[in-house]
């Protein structure tokens, strides 16, 4: 059977065979409710604290500031939504990069009377300071900044960025799906009032995330029901999940080290070898600190992005032409766009995400495939315009 190379990773990852492990009594003969009084119940219950505490040692937070929640867009929209509800309709503020689940519900609220600024940001996708102290100085409910973004891999100053907004008394949230299991995310050192965090894309199991939070910030829940996690997330645990999530923080934690050296390594030899074939780097590429260690975001000018992934993906490469979640939009992406690069150009935009089930091997026959691949497109659109 077929199986292509993935680099996809900032998409999804495969679940880790010890997070499998782990997972399976609670799809056997571990079927309880955590919520159910009996034998069963209480055996649910214990794996599910046990996640929490999994969860909340490798973000540094307390167990009690972790709320499970089905996904990193459900965590989003429950601290954004959740927090605004409890308020007459003012401020807000997000980054113009943000991933679509949070720039989609703040658009939302925008629609319903709130102010919403979209934060700017330079060429190289980071923060514009003073387009930061402008939105805080309109005194907004809350400021979200992802700490990394997904099709860049660039790296804000979370800290730094969460102190001003305390010193504003604004309530400062981050989205860290993609940074978690990649570098070091800690709750308390940045300073964030809630962080959202996600199984999948650390080796865990889809259906399973979480938002941290901090205890003094007042949430209406967006599903009512029985009550769970602190009244803020009603409905039953998938407890599968939420124990392979648990167990895949611990295993991010013990080889966040190993694998970020790793996919340094890979992510070093394919951005030389795209350098050798004229692409552009999207992103900070001099600035290694600056960005995630396994994410290169590239185009070749006058090729279409979609046309090459396509291509790509035929010779065995799985990789990206944008954020996997909103792969359909035909528009150039909106963090290049926010990026201020050229529409024709961003069109041409794929991402590469190794993983550490990648080798030397996969990024030299990547780019041995992607010359061949991209001097036949170069090719035809020179026949054509002959």
């Amino acid at each position: 059977m077929f199986a292509p190379t993935y680099l996809d990773h900032n998409a999804t990852t495969p679940i880790a065979p010890e997070v499998l492990d782990a997972m399976l009594p609670y799809l056997r003969e571990q079927y309880g409710n955590a919520s159910s009084r009996h034998e069963y119940g209480r055996a649910a219950r214990r794996a599910v604290d046990e996640a929490r505490e999994q969860v909340a040692i490798a973000v540094g937070a307390h167990p009690t500031e972790v709320v499970f929640t089905s996904g990193g867009s459900e965590a989003n929209n429950l601290f954004i939504k959740g927090l605004s509800a409890g308020h007459a309709p003012g401020a807000l503020a997000v980054s113009a990069i943000e991933h679509p689940c949070v720039i989609k519900p703040a658009e939302q609220l925008a629609r319903a009377g709130w102010d919403l600024t979209k934060i700017g940001v330079d060429g190289l996708g980071r923060i514009d300071p003073a387009a930061y102290g402008a939105a805080l100085a309109k005194r907004p409910l809350f400021a979200s900044v992802m700490l990394a973004n997904n099709e860049t891999g660039v790296i804000q100053d979370v800290a730094a960025l969460a102190g001003q907004a305390r010193d504003a008394g604004v309530w400062f949230h981050t989205d860290a799906v993609q940074a978690l299991g990649k570098r070091p995310v800690d709750f308390r050192a940045l300073g964030v009032a809630a962080m959202t965090v996600s199984s999948h894309k650390i080796y865990g199991p889809k259906g399973a995330a979480a938002l941290i939070l901090d205890k003094r910030v007042e949430l209406q829940p967006l599903i009512a029901g029985g009550g769970h996690e602190r009244g803020l997330r009603s409905g039953t645990e998938n407890v599968a999940a939420i124990v392979g999530f648990g167990r895949a923080c611990t295993l991010a934690a013990e080889r966040l080290e190993a694998r970020a050296t790793h996919a340094r390594a890979l992510r070093r030899r394919i951005e030389a070898g795209l350098a050798e074939f004229g692409a552009t780097l999207f992103g900070a590429p001099a600035d290694e600190a600056q960005r995630l260690p396994n994410t290169t975001y590239f185009a070749f000018p006058g090729i279409d992005g979609e046309t090459l992934v396509g291509k790509l993906d035929r010779d065995g490469f799985a990789c990206a032409s944008g954020a996997a979640c909103s792969s359909a939009n035909p528009e150039p992406s909106h963090v290049l766009a926010a990026m201020g690069v050229e529409p024709g150009l961003a069109r041409g935009a794929v991402r590469l995400s190794v993983g550490e089930g990648n080798t030397p091997d996969d990024a030299e026959r990547f780019l041995k495939t992607l010359k061949q691949t991209v001097e036949r497109l170069k090719s035809l659109s020179a026949l054509t315009t002959a």
